[in-house]
This record gives structure tokens, sequence and C-alpha cells, in this order.
């Protein structure tokens, strides 16, 4: 792999050559030559790119970091024990934040085996049990080893023990190697409850530490690689179980199911705008046929958009899609809104922008604002359901496990609701693109919900609510009709949010008091 972004800069490859080198130093003459040159490749081109893609702790690529970044940081180890050299100084946005995401990228509660399940982002996904999610927790103590007087790491600790032992029995080497009890214990329950990596675009959020916590993943960030998918708005919804998850099945790299569903606009929680002369190129090498009317796709090789940072700033028009414009955690609320414009064809688009408020500890406000080239282009805000929902008193409720999501649609006005389950959910424009295989819990319904008169812009205001399963309903969020259309504004309870038209700006009315969303916060490398 030559793509520095594609597979997490080759780690696979080089973490083996780099011990490799160490374990022979003094009886292979070439093993100084190879060693001096990857270090040369890591410092101008995979550190780089780990402060571009990964500035804040996470990846662009999602979720094969939990795949290659063990063996990376095993190497790392390595070079700072035997030759006191610090790769870890030398991309510190990543490396100085990643145990720290990677906490937040675990779903809540303990599951098989003892085990934490990461959330999915783009290909993988890790729906079934497997060693990633040791790999995952393993990469995690090595960082804390290395960072132990920063008092979030310390925090890391307290979540590691939590889990502290690996769940696959033949890893229980890594327990051996890097599990440190001696680290100084943090304070998890009182650590904060969300966290923003500024590299990939990434929002995480909890209700709170427990086991039984309300999960939150938004994603509005940039294209550097083929993991990706077409998604920029999409977010994810937990308590109990997946609620709002992320649609399709990876069954295999460029497949017809691959290139047509699983990456694509239409698998998300995202919105598509239908020009029925759209047309997509190759995607991964695979046969692009279908016109599901998502996001566009001009990648110039099969492996990802670029080769290296250098590339993507001289090509960054095409690979800067997305941006989170607003971001502000107060607690009872956290706010943040997002600018998907770009991902989408210019031919149809003139933007489209979406601004989330999380009431803790399950609400969700979600308002999109959707303006198109032409007012006959459809407009489909998607939700992927876990389970097919029911409907009650105008309500959508999902059902998954013990979890449970209740979906108010108060925006468009009129809606067209469909419920898109069983063999018609890989089916689009007259095609069909079934999985090849299952790989694991995936959403059994897509939810559509489109206007029923055209119009070149449209709002769409949706608000959601996870609980428990014994829960039978909720109060009703409600929109308040104003004289003059100068802002949207609903109240959940006793709660007014108040967006405004037009610009990603805002409020908030609890307990008597106005505070204005943050609307000044722009994150681009």
């Amino acid at each position: 792999e030559t793509h520095v972004f594609h597979n997490g800069w080759y780690g696979y490859k080089n973490w083996g050559i780099g011990l490799a080198c160490y374990a022979t130093y003094y009886e292979n003459q070439r093993a100084p030559a190879i060693l001096d040159e990857l270090e040369a490749d890591w410092q101008t081109r995979a550190a780089p790119a780990l402060e571009l893609a990964g500035d804040g702790g996470g990846w662009a690529e999602g979720y094969y970091i939990n795949y290659w970044l063990y063996e990376w940081l095993f190497f790392c180890e390595v070079a700072r024990r035997c030759e006191g050299v610090d790769h870890y100084a030398e991309a510190p946005k990543f490396f100085e934040n990643r145990a720290v995401a990677s906490m937040f990228e675990a779903y809540s509660g303990i599951g098989t085996y003892d085990s934490r399940r990461p959330i999915p982002m783009g290909d993988g996904g890790g729906r079934v049990f497997g060693g990633d999610r040791d790999k995952a927790l393993s990469a995690r103590r090595i960082l804390v080893s290395r960072y132990a007087e920063d008092p979030a790491h310390q925090v890391v600790h307290t979540f590691n023990e939590q889990t502290p032992r690996s769940s696959v029995g033949v890893y229980a080497y890594k327990d051996f190697l890097w599990r440190d009890t001696s680290i100084k214990a943090g304070n998890l329950e009182d650590f904060k409850l969300s966290h923003i990596s500024q590299g990939p675009g990434y929002v995480y959020a909890r209700s709170s530490w427990d086991d039984d916590a309300t999960y939150f993943f938004f994603k509005c960030g940039d294209r550097f690689t083929a993991h990706q998918h077409l998604d920029m708005g999409h977010f994810l919804i937990y308590k109990y179980e997946e609620l709002a998850g992320d649609g399709g099945h990876y069954d295999s790299f460029g497949s017809s199911h691959d290139v047509n569903y699983h990456l694509r606009t239409i698998a998300h929680c995202t919105i598509l705008l239908y020009d029925p002369d759209e047309k997509w190129p190759g995607i991964r090498a695979g046969n692009v046929t279908g016109n599901d009317g998502g996001q566009s796709h001009d990648w110039p090789h099969h492996n990802g958009a670029v080769v290296d940072p250098a590339q993507w700033y001289e090509g960054r028009e095409l690979y800067d899609i997305a941006d989170i414009v607003a971001f502000e955690d107060q607690g009872t609320y956290l706010y943040v809104a997002g600018d998907c414009t770009r991902a989408y064809s210019s031919n149809k688009i003139d933007s489209f922008t979406r601004q989330i408020v999380y009431l803790r500890p399950d609400t969700f406000v979600i308002f999109d604002r959707v303006c198109s080239k032409n007012a006959s282009l459809k407009k489909t805000w998607l939700l992927q359901a876990m389970k097919v929902p029911a409907q009650t008193n105008k309500h959508l409720v999902i059902t998954n496990g013990k979890g449970r999501l209740f979906v108010q649609t108060l925006l468009p006005e009129r809606p067209q609701v469909s419920l898109v389950s069983g063999p018609e959910l890989y089916s689009y424009g007259g095609h069909d693109y079934p999985p090849s295989r299952d790989t694991g819990p995936a959403p059994e319904c897509r939810i559509e919900v489109s206007p029923s008169e055209p119009k070149t812009c449209d709002y769409f205001l949706h608000v959601l609510t996870a609980a428990g399963s014994d829960i039978t309903s909720i109060e009703k969020a409600s929109l308040i009709r104003r004289g003059r259309e100068k802002d949207i504004t609903v109240s959940v309870g006793e709660i007014m949010i108040k967006f405004d038209l037009p610009g990603v700006g805002g409020s908030i009315e609890q307990a008597g008091q106005i505070r204005q969303f943050t609307d000044t916060i722009h994150f681009r490398p």
C-alpha cells in the first residue's frame, strides 16, 4: 500500500519491517539503512497524514484504525525503548488524543466475552465479535502508558480497567505486555461527555459513562481514502442496542452491493437529492449502475483520493467536501452544525446544512436545510432503522432489544413517509443490489421522508428520543408558528430551540435563560 491514508499508511507492513530491523540490527548490515528509510517515510509522509486526517484522535478511514493501529504502536514502543526515538512526538494532534477518541468510539456497555464494541465508521464495522476489540483495548493501554501523567489518559486507564482482560483467549499475552496497573486512576464519572476530532470531522457524545448511557456519533469531514463512505452528515444513536445504524454489508471491496448500496449515501442517515441525469464513475473499481440521489464521487484511484498530504492539498478543492462549523457542549445540551454542501454535485445543490441539538440524556433535535438548483429535484431525509418501526400516535417507534427510538417529524409539512424493508431494502431505481453475505446486525428498514410539494429550499425538522423498550410514550414536540418566517422554533417540554434563517445560528431557552448557539467555530486543516 503506497497511499498513506489507506489502511493506516500501510502500518501492517511497516511495523514488521521495523521490528525486524531492530531485532537484527547488529547482525544484518542492511537493517540500519532500511530503518532509516522507514523513519524518513514516516516523518515526511505518514506523520503529516495523521496530523491532517487524524487531528483530534479520530481517523478519516474510520473503522480500519482498529485493525492497524495496535501494530504500529507496538513498533513505536520498540523504537522508544530500544533507541529512545519518540515517534509520538512527530504527530501530537493524533497520538495525544487517540486514546480518548478510542474510548469515545465504543458503544455504551460491555458485551460479548466482556468486550466493548467499537462503533461502525466506513468499512469494517465490527458488527460481530472479533480480535479487533482487543487491539483497540491494547492500543489504548500503550498510549495510556506513554502519557501516564496526563489526567485525561488516567481517565482512559480507569475506562480500560472495566475490561481488564483480552476477550480472545489467545490474546492474553497482550494483557501481559501492555496492562499497567500502576498507572494512577482517573475520575471517569466526572470526565467530559463529548469529544471532537477535527481532522476526520467526528463528534462523539454520551449521556453519561454508565453502561446504559445513550450514545451519539456525527460525521461531517473531508475525503481521503477508499474505506470512507459517501455519508457526510451521517449519525448513529444507541441506547441499550443500536437504534439508528449504518446500512448495508461490507461483503467485498468493490462488489455490486458495496458500490451501489453499502458505501453510498442511501445506506446512511443523511439526505438524498435526486437528479435523474446524474451519473457516478466507477468506485473502488466496481461497476456503479445505481443513481441513489446521494453524494458525489470523483476519486482518481480505487484505493482512495490521494497518496499523501501534499497531494491532498494540491487537490483540496476536490477533497475538502464538508466541515463541522459549530460545536459546543454546555452539559445539559450539546450543539453541533455541519456544512455538507460540497459533498454533493454542484450541478444539483446550492446548500445543505445540518444542525443537531442533543438534549441530555435522550433527545436529539435535528434541523436540515436543503436548497437545490431546481425545485423539481426530489429531496429525501433518511434514517437507517435497526428494526422495522411501528407507528403510534403519528410517531414512528423503533424497538431493538431493550432499546427504543421515537421519531417525530415536524417538518416538512404533510410529509411523505416511506418504510423500505424486506426484499426491497437493497433495491432502488429498478435494480437490486443484495449483499452476497451477512456481515452481522444491520439496519432492517430505511425510513424515507420527503416533502409533498416541490420547492427549491426545504426544511426537515425531526425530534428523536431514545428510551428503554418499556417506555410506551414520550412528550410531544411542537413546531411554533410565527408571523414572519425568520426562524424555525421547536418546543420540547419546557425547552425552546430556535434555528435562525438563514445561517447556522440559533438559541436555546431553558429554565428561563436564553443562550445563543456558537456559530463561529470553523475546523479546517
